[in-house]
């Protein structure tokens, strides 16, 4: 087991101990005793026979230190094998069973790692996690306050053709997009190489397998696949990779561009960036395109969040998600919100990710046994 350790806020130093599974990409667990949690190795994704077994042998692990556990949490996701574990152990021992939301662990692990027990608007951004109605969620606006939250918003749906297959295959993602803003046509022209042309777009025409997904993470797929950057992975997060250092390239030599001032939408709480993703389509410099694309984004962000704070009232934002490895974004949107007169909290001493998952789940398990 790996030896890293927080400090939790001291409210907690005479809490029951709780276990937390973590989820099915990235896994880790962790463990809560005496007010301070410990994290395992990352066993990483949860999709052979051996990273199972390692998952099971760091729960072990972990209950010798803990003892008898008052909680287990897990993924809100029933069929994770993290979250059969976590229930399987939570009969066995009498714990609580404590299904947490994917975003809302995101964000209570920032707060769990800043000692911040009031409530915070999180922005949590990544690829996928199991939302309350059942469906794909992954660029969430919440109110976190411990064991509850709320959603105030989300980004606009985007199509996945092909379902989990769109997430290995940005053009797929782009296709979506040049189809929801009826250019469709262009979809034959820009992908000619692509042998599932005229499926993917019967699909988009007719819905059949495409769900839809809030995901930040495929929105960046999509940017990446319009500018041609990555239309296919061979490697996680390839897309959204090469659309960073695109962006990095650019700004290092001009400097952040001016944000497209209509390059989105606010309706409700639902933030709709396709207005930018259709100028994208049209850009001839993919570095420009790519730096287009994260200042827009920032700024988009940026004013979403802010105006939910404005409206709870709570001035600290609290930033979670496997999207903000990308330091374009995690840099940008903290200058913003800094300057709006928000406080921002973010990972320090752990990953962005789903590899500190886990803590946050802790961090509402410990929350539901106070109430």
């Amino acid at each position: 087991m790996s030896a890293a350790a927080i400090p939790l806020a001291p409210h907690f130093a005479n809490a029951a101990p709780v276990l937390a599974a973590g989820a099915w990409f990235k896994n880790a667990l962790c463990g809560v005793k005496s007010g301070e949690a410990r994290l395992s190795r990352v066993v990483g994704d949860l999709n052979t026979p051996e990273a199972c077994i390692a998952h099971e042998q760091e729960a072990d692990t972990l209950l010798a230190w803990l003892g008898a556990p008052a909680a287990i949490a897990h993924d809100l996701h029933p069929d994770f094998h993290s979250s059969r574990h976590a229930a399987g152990l939570a009969a066995r021992l009498g714990a609580i069973a404590v299904p947490v939301q994917h975003h809302h662990a995101h964000i209570a692990a920032v707060c769990a790692e800043h000692g911040e027990r009031g409530p915070v608007i999180g922005l949590a951004l990544d690829g996928v996690g199991l939302g309350t109605d059942n469906t794909p969620w992954g660029g969430e606006l919440l109110r976190v306050d411990g064991a509850r939250f709320e959603r105030l918003g989300h980004l606009a749906p985007l199509a996945l053709p092909g379902g989990d297959r769109a997430a290995r295959e940005p053009w797929r993602m782009a296709a979506a997009v040049l189809h929801d803003l009826g250019r469709g046509d262009e979809v034959v022209v820009r992908y000619p190489d692509e042998p599932a042309v005229a499926t993917v777009l019967a699909m988009l025409d007719k819905k059949l397998n495409c769900p839809r997904t809030s995901s930040a993470g495929r929105l960046f797929d999509a940017a990446s696949g319009l500018l041609g950057l990555c239309l296919k992975m061979d490697m996680d997060a390839e897309a959204a990779i090469k659309l960073e250092q695109a962006a990095t390239r650019r700004i290092e030599a001009a400097g952040w561009p001016q944000a497209m001032a209509d390059g989105w939408r606010l309706d409700g709480g639902v933030l709709d960036l396709r207005p930018l993703l259709g100028e994208l389509a049209g850009q001839r410099d993919a570095e420009q395109g790519a730096a287009l694309f994260h200042s827009t984004l920032v700024a988009a962000l940026a004013k979403w969040t802010a105006r939910a704070c404005a409206a709870a009232g709570n001035e600290t934002v609290a930033l979670g998600g496997g999207c903000f490895f990308n330091r374009l974004l995690a840099a940008g949107l903290r200058r913003d919100l800094e300057a709006l007169g928000l406080r921002v909290l973010a990972p320090i001493k752990l990953v962005p990710g789903d590899a500190g998952l886990a803590l946050g789940q802790a961090w509402v398990a410990l929350h539901t046994l106070e109430n």
